[in-house]
Formats: structure tokens, sequence, C-alpha cells
């Protein structure tokens, strides 16, 4: 039996979502105050014994509840809920246990669901006090709100209850069936175990209240998983002799754990091993008289826990932590929970990137020795791991990814809203790019192939994609050496937004198209002209050469255009896509002043766009070309064509000495329109401000 589906309601930022989950890991990504720590809230609050406050509901939902206050305006008491989909063989002795959650009979027996409400059931008697306490005042006003009564210690306890009920969803509507709560609370407790890895482990050295030492989480593990040493009295008057054989003891037993650490990547070979050391009394062996030490194998030279620094601590503590859940399930004699589900919050503090590739894999290695041990290999549990860690991203199958991204309130207009204070969550396994051209064409690109592509450019380049604010496609090298510094420029509120630039050329941005509108990140490309002659030869030719094709890609697939010429006629609100949040610049005509004469000059790559926009900087070679520009502007710019299409022509170089440049040099146009674009598509909605707890 595995958990297969959750959604959650009116919590926080989750006004309404509904989440895949697999049957091994899930992987939660997103920007910063996008929901992720939303989600594992939910289970804590209602799982996990955590007190719901009023400022858990959503902000929409604060504001029912605020008018159910008022009495002005009919409404009801909203609601948290959380659903849980569980998948169920029919015959499996799980489906016996399961069978009250199916109240109404079908033929469809494969999944089953749990509703848990955190619901108002003292409606009047709320109002009552809440009246009494504020009383309407000469103004016609109460002194607070029906949500700041609430907040109030205690207040939102008295009156709110998880309620629990069986979910019937295969009529057209859902049907619910009430639980009585004793009966809703074991069901569930036999159904699933949650634990949690929290995102702040405090690992520390001393013990203070918020810190955990490695030796005290030992303690815990061995005094609940382990087989207990045997003491006999005469320890009591050798302390030193049953010390010795307590170590030994603990090196036999810790062996397994220990082994699994040592694959975890930290130490390496040339680092200290493990070892615990029992010191003083026996009786509370582990309990306050044990300490873990660092081991020099080669010199026996001990170090104590202090000694070593906190990645390697953090990994050790959660190896700990999950073994002990993984092995606190397996060991449940009496209705052992048919599934688990283990959170894990944010793994990557403190381990180096090669750690955090391989987390996900080594931890598997510690659940399923643990389960072959025992030989209960069946009982795997699942994990959810919410992460910022792009390293980690990379070692985990595409389907397994659920994005969270900050959204309006349903029914709320982008143009009045001030801050996104909800959340949506798209599952990558759902993901289905379309094709790309026509079939028969030389550059067709099948569905299969648009993922293909998608999947393994993402593992590459450990793309921060899931986690930005925007994106920016950019050609290459160049555009992406030069682009913080033309954000400063054109667009410095640019630089306070999580941006991801993206090096895809010309030939492939159109291919990350579905993608972005599928997670609806805001997005600019910026690419060239690439002009070519006409004819089929593809020969590279000036961009305002009569009758020259554009071989770029990206501009054909978004335009369905080939012709230069067309292309530059387009205005700038056709290369927006409002919908798609998407912009698409490419070169545009400069005017160049020399001399008291003009020209407009046509670039078809950033190189020449960026000549022909600072013109009197090449023209005085405070930058240099490596051509002396002629006086004609027609010359000029057949020479800078000539110079910068030629394999000689250095374009790394060429970024390397615009950066080094004290030059006041302009982003070119068509460059900071797009920029400006995203800033101010990026400030139409104020930044999401988090919600403090109470």
């Amino acid at each position: 039996m595995k958990i297969k589906n959750i959604a959650v309601r009116n919590f926080r930022r989750l006004e309404s979502v509904q989440i895949g989950i697999e049957e091994s890991e899930t992987i939660f990504v997103g920007a910063n105050n996008s929901g992720k720590t939303s989600a594992t809230a939910a289970f804590r609050c209602f799982v996990d014994g955590k007190d719901f406050k009023v400022f858990d509901f959503s902000v929409a939902r604060i504001t029912d509840i605020d008018q159910f206050g008022s009495r002005v305006v009919e409404s009801l008491m909203p609601a948290i809920e959380l659903d849980i989909w569980f998948s169920i063989d029919i015959n499996s002795i799980a489906f016996g246990r399961a069978f009250s959650l199916l109240p109404q009979l079908s033929e469809d027996f494969s999944s089953v669901g749990i509703r848990l409400r955190y619901e108002n059931r003292e409606h009047e008697a709320m109002l009552a006090e809440y009246e009494t306490a504020y009383p309407i005042n000469a103004n016609g006003l109460r002194k607070r709100t029906l949500s700041q009564f609430l907040a109030i210690d205690g207040n939102l306890k008295r009156y709110y209850q998880i309620t629990y009920h069986s979910i019937d969803s295969r009529e057209e509507d859902v049907i619910l069936t009430q639980l009585e709560t004793n009966e809703g609370k074991r069901l569930l407790g036999e159904l699933v175990r949650i634990d949690f890895v929290d995102a702040q482990r405090y690992i520390d050295d001393e013990d203070v209240s918020r810190g955990n030492r490695l030796s005290a989480a030992f303690a815990t593990f061995y005094k609940k998983n382990l087989e207990q040493a045997e003491v006999s009295e005469s320890a009591h008057a050798v302390i030193d002799d049953n010390n010795q054989k307590l170590t030994e003891h603990y090196r036999t037993t810790f062996q397994g754990i220990f082994d699994v650490i040592r694959g975890l990547g930290i130490p390496s070979v040339n680092d200290r091993d493990l070892r615990l050391v029992s010191s003083l009394s026996p009786e509370v062996a582990l309990t306050g008289n044990t300490e873990l030490f660092y081991v020099d194998a080669v010199r026996a030279h001990e170090l104590p826990e202090t000694y070593n620094g906190l990645g390697f601590k953090n990994l050790i503590y959660m190896a700990i932590q999950i073994s002990h859940f993984h092995l606190q399930w397996m060991h449940t004699e009496k209705n052992r929970p048919l599934c688990q589900l283990i959170f894990i919050e944010e793994p990557e503090v403190h381990l180096h990137a090669q750690v955090q590739q391989v987390f996900i894999s080594n931890i598997w290695k510690i659940v399923c020795n643990a389960a072959g041990e025992a030989g209960q290999e069946s009982l795997i549990p699942q994990l959810i791991v919410t992460t910022h860690s792009s390293h980690i991203l990379d070692a985990v199958d595409f389907p397994k990814i659920r994005y969270f991204r900050r959204c309006l309130i349903a029914g709320e207009e982008r143009v009045d809203a001030q801050v996104l204070n909800a959340s949506e969550v798209h599952s990558l396994r759902d993901f289905r790019p379309d094709a790309i051209g026509n079939v028969g064409d030389a550059d067709y690109i099948s569905e299969a192939e648009a993922l293909q592509f998608l999947t393994k450019y993402l593992k590459l380049t450990h793309c921060d994609l899931f986690f930005a604010d925007a994106a920016i496609l950019v050609e290459g090298t160049v555009e992406k050496l030069l682009l913080p510094r033309m954000i400063e420029r054109a667009a410095p509120g640019l630089r306070n937004k999580y941006l991801t630039i993206l090096e895809v050329g010309g030939a492939y941005a159109h291919r990350f198209l579905g993608l972005m509108h599928f997670l609806n990140i805001p997005h600019l490309i910026i690419t060239d002209l690439d002009s070519v002659e006409a004819g089929g030869t593809r020969e590279v030719c000036i961009a305002n050469a009569p009758g020259a094709l554009t071989a770029n890609g990206t501009l054909k697939a978004i335009f369905n255009l080939r012709d230069v010429a067309a292309l530059s006629l387009l205005r700038f609100e056709q290369k927006v896509n409002v919908d798609e949040v998407r912009c698409v610049v490419f070169q545009t005509e400069s005017n160049v002043e020399d001399e008291g004469s003009n020209m407009a000059m046509k670039a078809r790559t950033l190189e020449e766009a960026f000549v022909f926009d600072n013109f009197p900087i090449f023209r005085n070679s405070h930058i240099k070309l490596g051509v002396t520009l002629p006086n004609d502007l027609q010359e000029a710019y057949e020479c800078i064509h000539k110079r910068i299409k030629s394999s000689a022509f250095k374009k790394t170089e060429f970024a390397l000495d615009i950066l080094s440049s004290t030059d006041e040099w302009n982003t070119p146009s068509y460059i900071a329109e797009g920029l400006i674009w995203l800033e101010s598509t990026l400030n139409r909605v104020a930044p999401v401000i988090a919600v403090p707890e109470a």
C-alpha cells in the first residue's frame, strides 16, 4: 500500500492543490515562499500534533472569517482540508484494514481516501464570545476582527477541531462520510506513519537547548532500535573493564550504520574513521557518558566530536534519523501502519555539491539494507524531499519533480493584485512537450525527442530553473558574460530578482517553450537574426542583404517567418506573448552617427549590434575590434560584418575586453528593450511576504 496523491485546501499559500506522490521519492522544488514548506507544515498540523494558528488559513479565507464575524455577509466559516489517497491491492491484507474507507461499494477498489478537516464546530458560541469581548463602539465598529480574536492564544483551538471523513470520488460529486473522531485517528494511524527530518536540525557541539550533539543522537538510536548490552554487577567495581567491553559492543552493534556512513561521501579515504567510546557509568551508557570520536586508523589518534565540520554532522544526523524512523516502523509489532512517509527538508544544508548529488541514492542504501537485514524487503518508505539544491535535482528522474509556483488567489485580477498570495503545483510527470516543426522537415523534432533533449540538458547544466523568478535564454558565452553588466545598466531592478540564465543557442531556445509554458515561468529569449543568403546555400550574409533569410530555428518556430525583412518589421508588442509570459528579442536597426553622417545598420549577431550601438568607442579604439574602421559608413558596416564573421575574431576575448573597459558603453537596444520588459513584468506584482508565525 502506498500514498498516491494528496490534496491541500485553504492552508497558507495552498488554496487548492493536488500533488501526486511517487512510490519512491518525490521532490518538492520552487522559489522561496512558493509553498513547499506549507505542504510539509499541513502534515505536521494534521498528523504530528502541531497546533493550527489562524494565520494557517489562506489569505482569502481570512477575509471569509472576518466577513462571517461581521454577520453582514452570509458565509460559512472556512475549513482547512488535507486529503490522502492510497493505492491498494484488493487481494492484500491491507484491503481489510482499509475497508471502512469504502462506504459506497463500487467496482473500483484500487484506491481509498481519507479527508482530514480542521473545521469550526461551535459557530454561535464563538460569535457570542467574540461579540462580548469586542462590542460595537460608537462608530459602529469592533476593536478587533474575528480573525484577530481567533489569533489570541487558545481561542482558535477552543472552537476548531480535526474531523475525519472517508472520501468516495467514484461519483460525479465527491461523497464524504464522517468518521467518529477516535475511529478516524485510529484508522489513519493504521494506514500511514509520517515522520519528519527537519530543515533546522541545529547540529551543535554543545548540549544547548536547541542543539543536537551527534553522540546524543546515537544514544537515542541505540536505546530505541538496537540490542542492549548486558552489564554484569562487577562493572560497578571495574568501570574501565566494562567500558572497554561496552566500547567493543558499540563497535559491533553500530558497524552496519558506520559502513553506510562511510559510503555517503564524507569522510573520504584520507579522513578519520568513527568510534563510539564508553565512559564512566555503564548503567547509563550512551546517555550522557559517551562521546563520538573521529579516529585516525593509522596513528590511533582520537579527536572529539567538535573537531569536524557541520556538513559531516548534518549528513550523519540525517542518516541516523531516517534509519531510526524506518526501524521504528518495521519493528512495530501490533497494527503496524500499512505505509510510511518520511519528509526530509533541505538536506543540502552544509553539504558540498558532490555529496548532494549522491544523497538520495545513499539514503536508499540505508533504507534497503535495513529492510533486507530485517527480512522485510517490502517495507520501504516513501520519501518527500524539499530542496533548493540543483545538485539534488540533477540526480532525480524528471517525472519525480513537483514544481511549486507562486500565483494569484483564485479569481483575483493581476492588475489589482499586490502580492502573489497563493501557489500552484505542477507535476513534471504530466509534462508532455509538443512536437516542433512538421513531420518530414529536416528540423522536425518529435515529442519524445523534445522531452529527451530537455531532461538531458537540465541534468548536464545543473539547471536552477525550478528555483528562479524568471529565466533568460541566450545564444552563447558572450551574452552570458555581458548580461549581468547589461542588467545593471538597462534594468537594475532585475538585480533583486532570482534569474537563471540558460545558454541554449538560437537552434535550441524554442525547445524550451513547452516547459516554460507548463511551469508558467516568465522568460526572455535573446537571440540573433543569423542572416543567410537565399537560395538554399545558407551562406552567411550581411543582415540588410536583399532577400536575406534567417537561419535561426527559434525565430522560425515562434514567428513562422524566414524573411529577415519581415522579421524586422515586427513591432515589439508582436514579440511578446502575454499568455505565456514570454518575450523574444533580436537585432533591430541601429542609427549610427559618425562625423556628421548617419546610417541605419542592421546587425545579424550580438557582436555586430554592440559595435553599432557603441560606434564612437570602437572608432576611437577604446575597445579593440582588430581592424581599423573606414571613414565611409557603408564600408565600415561591411568591414565590421566581415571581421566578426571571420575565424580570426575571438568572441570570448571581445566580451572580456568590454567588461574590462572603463568606457560607459550602451547595452544594445534590442537587449535593453527585452530586459526592461522582464523587469516590468516581474514588478507588476509585489514580492511575496512570508506569513509570520503566530
